[in-house]
């Protein structure tokens, strides 16, 4: 592995202009292809000996990298991103349709009492946009709607965070318009209604749109029937083309979980039961401190468990990938260096007893229970003992607003096997029998080409051989002497017709004039 540590110079390798990337997910970390006791990699800044070797995500700089490598002008997936720190509220209008208006508002006294972006934790910063219900009558709406947007690929995740200070009958709806040639000023479509009991925390929320026209996202609040002294508030709104997550676990108080926790069993909590769209249920098991054999590590797992629908599934659960990702809470989804794990389920994998390992929870899984008393069937997990170190977990926003969220998808790809074409079979012809003599002169090597003996000539900087058999030889000093005198030849042919067509002018205009002499004459 010495070619790992070969060093090179400006003409080789290029950093195109940005500075040096210790969080590079290309970095090596410091004890990479160590083999003995001190690290391997040690970092000119001492700060950043433990930031190396990150595999979270692609950096800032690694994005700014591959941005200019490439020639990327624009983002694939990537539509808007708006925080609310700026006056012009990322481009978003008030609709002239209601009867009151989204405020920009750095704190509420019902809540919130800071933003979701900074925490209140930088001054004169951090604003989001509040729809009041403390006051107005009952079916007052405010709308707030995005600038347009042009969508590329006709799916798109819109993200944002939550705030009910309000009643519970107060309701925050999501639409779309839509603009289309026979609808030139847009229609309006619901995509969803957010409800719930008011809460003294931001939530986080993913809603799918499903748009293939240029279209506007509107923020609708609707005043209830309760009684209320705060509102609606939203923040850091990110939408991109991508496919929304299945499923959110929000794990809160997780600072008090991280100081409180041992490592191994008595450490770890379970996800509440989530169903995949194709009904199979299944958990999450995080080991907030890790395992006993890897503290100071997150540890996550994943369980198939007994659910209402196991008697119309097919078992073992075969070729389905379950993605579990820890959320970088950055306001701007561009920034992020979320992490992630995955998980397939091979139908042919056996667990210690040899039973299936992703067979049907009440035959190969034990008892388990729920929080409310009730007990089922959870099956083997598979997962990681070092999905996240500690030192990492707190060195971006994963946890935000003292909350981490996982997010989870469970998905078919079992048309993954059967999408690449089986391969031709391949004839083996023997050359030998058809070249059983070399017919090619000149150091020609004869080989095959349709059953057919081919020759293939030799070459070098100026010459060459050529012909069926490389039996002729050309050069560069060869077709020098035949371009000039090609040139020659054209140059002597256009001064023989340029002569030619002058000497025959000339007798033509003497003859002329003889003949206009003697037409005078006889006059």
């Amino acid at each position: 592995r010495d070619h790992n540590f070969a060093k090179y110079n400006d003409s080789t390798s290029d950093f195109l202009n940005v500075p040096y990337d210790y969080i590079s997910v290309m970095h090596y970390s410091q004890n990479a292809f160590k083999n003995g006791t001190e690290p391997t990699i040690v970092t000119k800044i001492p700060d950043f000996m433990d930031v190396i070797g990150q595999r979270m995500d692609f950096s800032d700089y690694d994005l700014q990298k591959l941005n200019r490598l490439y020639n990327c002008s624009s983002s694939l997936s990537f539509m808007d991103t708006c925080s609310f720190e700026l006056e012009n509220v990322c481009g978003m209008i008030q609709s002239s349709d209601d009867n009151s208006d989204w405020q920009r508002l750095s704190q509420v006294p019902a809540g919130p009492t800071t933003d979701h972006t900074n925490m209140g934790e930088c001054e004169d910063s951090g604003y989001f946009m509040h729809f009041s219900t403390s006051a107005g009558a009952v079916g007052n709406t405010a709308a707030l709607e995005s600038r347009i947007l042009y969508p590329k690929r006709g799916f798109q995740c819109l993200q944002f965070y939550f705030y009910n200070s309000g009643h519970d009958s107060d309701r925050l709806y999501v639409w779309v318009r839509e603009y289309t040639s026979a609808h030139p000023n847009g229609t309006l479509r619901l995509i969803e209604e957010i409800k719930g009991s008011p809460a003294n925390y931001w939530q986080l929320h993913h809603v799918s749109l499903n748009v293939t026209s240029k279209f506007r996202v509107v923020f609708q609040g609707v005043k209830g029937s309760g009684l209320s002294s705060g509102g609606l508030s939203i923040d850091d709104i990110n939408l991109s083309e991508t496919q929304c997550p299945h499923h959110v676990w929000h794990i809160r108080n997780f600072t008090h979980l991280l100081n409180t926790s041992p490592a191994g069993q008595e450490g770890n909590i379970y996800s509440p039961p989530f169903y995949s769209s194709e009904g199979y249920a299944f958990q999450v098991n995080l080991y907030v401190n890790g395992t006993t054999d890897s503290p100071f590590n997150l540890a996550i797992y994943w369980h198939l468990i007994s659910g209402a629908n196991d008697d119309h599934l097919q078992w073992p659960c075969e070729w389905r990938q379950g993605t579990m990702v820890l959320l970088d809470q950055h306001p701007d989804i561009r920034q992020r260096m979320s992490n992630q794990r995955s998980i397939t389920t091979d139908p042919q994998e056996l667990d210690a007893s040899s039973k299936y390992f992703w067979g049907r929870p009440d035959e190969v899984g034990s008892t388990a229970t729920f929080p409310n008393g009730s007990t089922f069937m959870r099956g083997p997990g598979k997962g990681t003992s070092a999905f996240l170190t500690h030192q990492r977990l707190r060195s971006r926003d994963f946890i935000k607003d003292d909350s981490i969220y996982i997010l989870l998808t469970m998905e078919d790809i079992s048309h993954l096997l059967s999408t690449q074409p089986s391969a031709s079979p391949t004839v083996v012809t023997n050359a030998s029998n058809i070249c059983p003599e070399n017919p090619c002169e000149n150091d020609g090597v004869c080989i095959v080409v349709d059953r057919a003996p081919v020759c293939r000539c030799p070459a070098g900087d100026s010459w060459w051989y050529m012909g069926e058999k490389c039996e002729r030889r050309g050069s560069s000093q060869e077709n020098i002497v035949i371009a000039v005198s090609s040139t020659i030849a054209v140059f002597v042919v256009m001064l023989i017709v340029t002569i030619t067509t002058a000497v025959c002018l000339k007798k033509k205009y003497r003859k002329g004039k003889g003949h206009g002499e003697t037409l005078t004459l006889e006059d």
